[in-house]
């Protein structure tokens, strides 16, 4: 069996490209170097052809083949990998970095110049992210890669990275995570559990579509890779993908933040797994108490009505950023005195502060909404805090308190007296 490639990427390593710009390590760009000229790599003896290596930045960044990988350019090799011996200054650095701002390549590309050794020569090595807002011209025209060569768009070729962009405008969750794979996803989970949860018997039974066209056909699979949606809600290794979708539960044994921790959790796993721990848990830090009413009979008070937590908290994984270079989780912390969610990501226009829980529903998220929903998480899309509020009123709670910050929202929920 043939050796794995140290940049055929996979895991955490994989995962850490999704977000932009992760160079390649020297191992990486020795094996590139030492595999040739492909559609991730172009070798130039020095840079006195400067359109030529513009067409490249210009096509690495549009990606045709969806890669979804930096592409390299060495400068200071010969076409057959050979050191060319050329000399990598301060002058050739500064000039291969300012082509990026000079104005001839649109929208600018985002790359790395350096000098570094590679395979025992000193070259300058360009690394050329792929571009999120595709297509990207240079001087007017289209440039992508296929092979080791660099040619003029076709119009199907400027098609396919015009959809591409329509795909990058969508919200985060529905993108497709260009780095992943069918089998990222749990296709057992997919096909016997999630899938007769959210399509009706009948249809399940009469449809005779490969599972993959079925994914396709709920939005969990896009342009033949996973939605970020469906690496939360199905993924295999979800926090490996995106390393803060998961919730941390802490259970203080007083009323202060610096006062000993009596408990605490990380839950991980598919967005189910996550919600059903974090309901029974809940659900178990409850305290209940007896009083005995006027005639003879016994009535049982909780502390918190556990549906006004849970909507609270579904609230939070629904609505919370996961697109954040903060790889924050929510936090439910639970005091002696009250409950604080909080989670990473401010309101999403049209909601405000003043029409917060009874005006409109924005969904920063709307396939993981649409995922949570399908499971049984959320009954009723825009009913999660009117229903919680109802909840406590009912169990004597205090009304919940809404803190809102650009970069998160947190709730409090006091203690019934």
């Amino acid at each position: 069996m043939a050796a794995a490639r140290p940049w055929a990427l996979t895991g955490r390593r994989r995962a850490a490209m999704k977000t932009g710009m992760a160079p390649y390590t020297d191992a990486d760009l020795a094996a590139l170097l030492r595999d040739g000229e492909s559609h991730l790599v172009e070798r130039k003896r020095n840079a006195r052809d400067g359109a030529a290596i513009r067409r490249n930045v210009c096509a690495f960044a549009n990606d045709l083949p969806g890669t979804g990988r930096p592409g390299v350019v060495f400068i200071g090799v010969e076409g057959d990998g050979r050191c060319a011996d050329a000399p990598i200054d301060d002058e050739l650095l500064r000039k291969l970095s300012d082509m990026r701002s000079e104005g001839n390549i649109a929208p600018l590309p985002s790359l790395t110049v350096e000098k570094r050794s590679v395979g025992g020569c000193e070259v300058a090595v360009v690394q050329v992210a792929p571009s999120a807002y595709p297509p990207v011209r240079y001087d007017g025209r289209v440039w992508v890669r296929v092979g080791p060569s660099v040619r003029q768009a076709s119009t199907d070729d400027e098609l396919r990275l015009t959809e591409k962009r329509r795909a990058a405008d969508l919200p985060f969750d529905m993108r497709p995570a260009p780095t992943a794979a069918l089998d990222d996803l749990d296709l057992d989970y997919a096909r016997n559990q999630y899938l007769p949860q959210v399509v009706a018997p009948d249809v399940l039974a009469r449809n005779r579509r490969p599972l993959e066209r079925q994914l396709r056909a709920l939005r969990l699979v896009v342009d033949s890779s996973p939605a970020w949606g469906a690496l939360l809600g199905l993924g295999t290794i979800p926090q490996g993908w995106i390393p803060g979708a998961y919730v941390q539960f802490r259970r203080v044994d007083g009323r202060d933040i610096a006062d000993p921790t009596r408990d605490q959790k990380r839950l991980t796993g598919k967005l189910e797994d996550v919600l059903a721990r974090l309901s029974d848990l809940l659900a178990l830090n409850v305290s209940v108490r007896t009083e005995v009413a006027a005639v003879p009979r016994e009535v049982r008070r909780p502390d918190y009505p556990v549906e006004a937590l849970r909507q609270l908290a579904w609230n939070a994984a629904m609505h919370r950023s996961y697109d954040s270079a903060a790889n924050a989780p929510v936090r439910v912390s639970w005091y002696d005195d009250r409950v604080e969610i909080e989670n990473p990501g401010g309101l999403l226009d049209p909601v405000t502060e003043a029409n917060f829980g009874v005006g409109p529903t924005a969904y920063r998220n709307p396939l993981v909404a649409e995922i949570m929903s399908g499971l049984g998480f959320a009954q009723r899309f825009g009913q999660g805090v009117p229903l919680a509020r109802r909840a406590l009123a009912e169990n004597g709670n205090p009304p919940p308190e809404f803190a809102f910050a650009p970069e998160r929202v947190a709730v409090t929920v006091r203690a019934a007296p």
